[in-house]
């Protein structure tokens, strides 16, 4: 299957129309149709219907596998260049809000380095496609459990850390002052729903069998201290480790106590590390 027409098929796909996939790819309307018609001569069924542009059922199929052809196409091309580059150049780690803490950044190099704060399932690819030579991702899992992340190409991982979770809630609340909380008991409490900048609420709603975590205030941006500020306004409940959550003014901590998990972190990247990236993920996982 040439990767070519796939990319081709997949833009006419997302975009429901030949003309705008062929401006977008920078091809003629007709090279665009004589890619698709190409492909479907080549898996031997029908990919899209023309009036209106959408997927067959055949096409559907295809799309569900194309993303990730194209991406593992793409993250090797990206290891064979990485591995024949000449070291020194700079270096780049994708980080999630809650994963970049002091000493992580204390252990960056002091010059030639680029910090992308990301969401969490953007930092496999970035990393897989040699947009970034490292990752730090964190989440929620058991003890000792690797993080679940995307599929995407054959990456390496390495624990970097784990705490504890704290339940964040103004200290008025009348849960402020207990020793510790159980999720189970907070299932009809308001929860701020904030994926990039609070620690995801999905892992532990299928903890709980998918009910509950019922969110009052979605926050879409990246900024935990914008985080802290809605939670201690009273807009809802947020999850973040022990290590953020203490000691904000007009804020309690409470300590999760049940299901029993941490917040972890782990180092991302593909092939064998040299120079500036090797020293940084031997002082993060040392």
């Amino acid at each position: 299957m040439d990767p070519h027409l796939l990319r081709t098929y997949v833009t006419v796909a997302r975009l429901a129309s030949f003309s705008a996939a062929a401006q977008e790819l920078g091809y003629t309307q007709s090279a665009v149709s004589q890619h698709i018609a190409a492909l479907e001569q080549d898996l031997g069924a029908p990919l899209l219907t023309r009036r209106p542009v959408a997927p067959t059922a055949a096409g559907e199929r295809l799309l569900e596998h194309a993303a990730l052809l194209l991406l593992r196409l793409e993250a090797a091309r990206a290891e064979v260049k990485r591995t024949a580059a000449a070291p020194g150049h700079g270096l780049t780690v994708a980080v999630t809000p809650t994963a970049l803490r002091e000493r992580t950044a204390a252990l960056l190099p002091h010059a030639g380095v680029t910090v992308r704060v990301l969401p969490r399932d953007e930092i496999p690819a970035t990393v897989a496609t040699g947009h970034a030579e490292l990752g730090v991702v964190d989440g929620v899992a058991a003890p000792s459990d690797p993080l679940r992340l995307p599929d995407v190409a054959p990456l390496t991982t390495r624990g970097v850390a784990e705490e504890p979770v704290h339940v964040v809630l103004p200290v008025r609340h009348p849960l402020a002052g207990r020793t510790g909380l159980r999720l189970a008991d907070l299932v009809d409490a308001r929860w701020l729903d904030a994926p990039g900048a609070g620690l995801p609420l999905d892992g532990l709603r299928t903890v709980l069998g998918g009910g509950g975590l019922r969110p009052a205030l979605r926050y879409e941006g990246a900024d935990v201290r914008t985080l802290l500020t809605l939670a201690a306004a009273g807009h809802g409940l947020t999850l973040l480790p022990a290590s953020l959550a203490a000691g904000v003014p007009g804020l309690s901590a409470v300590p999760l106590t049940a299901p029993r998990v941490v917040h972890r972190t782990e180092l991302l990247h593909t092939g064998t590390l040299r120079g500036p990236a090797a020293d940084l993920a031997a002082a993060l996982t040392g």
